[in-house]
């Protein structure tokens, strides 16, 4: 596999990390079939009440942090794009006045087509917004339908259309494949459409029946595994061939536009997660710490005491970063550095590395002096090779 490497961060032992700032909405329109996030349909969303948690949540959090400065913002969950630029406006006001954001941090908004008035993207621009995230899944309206989604293909088109003349020149479009009743052919055709817009990242991953999802109780009809594959293949050359690379197992980006978010989560960086059901991960420098949390997740609790929304505080044993740092790390194709690794989890590398030798004789792992990757082949099957390491390593 030819790799394009890039430069290995830098870190003291189990320096702070890069940090980021997750913040979750849980309402939706209507919860799609496959959706196992936590989403719940909406009613009346109480924005002014939220607005409040949050930067309560937020408060609750600061001590984890000290004077770090976050980097990037993701906003998802539910359909947060059904929360108004007011919203939005005093949030990022809030969020300033509490910690330090950098002037080029990276904001993504998660946006639904099905819930994009005229003008609302202006609006989420104005607030601070600078990057979108667009939940096309398909273009092929019989297969939106299957999907439960509130949109249509035009919707997604215009979207696409709004961001750009709103100055978003930063967005991602999210496509499925290996929908019900999709042909190799339906599958290769929603990326052409999906590329003719000119998304800077596109994310295009394979339909998965998870478990508390409507699907997984009653599992639809999908292409068999070798039809998969091979729309697969077929799609990962079509988007080289319009110069998408391939980054993550399941994300594309025009050369340096990758999502700094994303690359921070799979590089075992840092977050604060602040909303209904939020995850966060925070080292401890001081003490040597890695720990996750996870915040209340129903938003009627959450809303009745965001002060005490903490909850699972979960510390990473040392014996356990190392496997993890891998399990999020090897979904990247550049892979991890040693040094990352090594000063990341506080593990040497000379006391594990030799326990990789059969994945490199079975081709699944590229190992160099500065890096430590997947191959196409390891990529492929990544969940089984990482059960695996987990043999080995843990």
């Amino acid at each position: 596999m030819a790799h394009s490497f890039s430069a290995c961060p830098s870190f003291m032992a189990l320096k702070n990390p890069p940090l980021s700032l997750y913040i979750h909405t849980p309402w939706c329109v209507r919860k799609c079939p496959y959706c196992d996030f936590n989403s719940h349909e909406r009613g009346e969303i109480p924005e002014a009440a939220y607005l409040r948690a949050l930067l309560t949540d937020l408060e609750q959090d600061l001590p984890l942090i000290g004077e770090r400065a976050v980097e990037t913002v993701f906003i998802g969950g539910g359909t947060p794009s059904l929360l108004s630029a007011d919203f939005y406006q005093q949030l990022f006001h809030g969020i300033r006045q509490r910690l330090a954001l950098h002037p080029n941090a990276e904001i993504t908004l998660e946006a639904n087509p099905g819930t994009v008035e005229n003008g609302r993207f202006q609006g989420f621009r104005e607030a601070g917004i600078n990057r979108l995230s667009i939940g096309a899944q398909s273009f092929n309206n019989a297969h939106l339908q299957a999907l439960g989604r509130i949109h249509n293909a035009s919707a997604v088109i215009n979207a696409a259309h709004q961001a750009r003349a709103a100055g978003f020149d930063n967005f991602n479009l999210d496509i499925m494949h290996a929908l019900p009743g999709q042909t190799h052919a339906q599958a290769l055709d929603d990326l052409h459409q999906a590329i003719a817009l000119q998304p800077t990242h596109l994310s295009w991953y394979e339909l998965t029946i998870e478990p508390n999802t409507v699907f997984y109780r009653s599992p639809p009809v999908q292409p068999d595994s070798d039809a998969m594959a091979d729309t697969e293949q077929a799609g990962f050359a079509l988007l080289a061939e319009h110069g998408y690379l391939r980054y993550e197992i399941s994300a594309f980006a025009q050369s340096g536009r990758p999502c700094r978010h994303n690359l921070n989560y799979w590089q075992f960086g840092d977050y604060l997660g602040i909303g209904a059901g939020a995850h966060g991960k925070i080292t401890d420098a001081s003490q040597g710490s890695v720990h996750r949390y996870q915040k209340t997740r129903k938003p009627e609790d959450y809303l009745a005491d965001a002060a005490h929304a903490r909850r699972q505080h979960q510390p990473i044993a040392r014996e356990d970063r190392l496997f993890e740092a891998l399990l999020n790390g090897l979904r990247l194709t550049d892979g991890l550095c040693w040094q990352t690794l090594e000063e990341t989890t506080g593990k040497p590398v000379a006391q594990w590395r030799h326990l990789l030798a059969p994945f490199e004789q079975q081709g699944l792992l590229a190992v160099t002096d500065q890096r430590l990757a997947c191959t196409d082949n390891g990529l492929r099957h990544l969940n089984g090779l990482l059960e695996k390491l987990a043999a080995v390593l843990l």
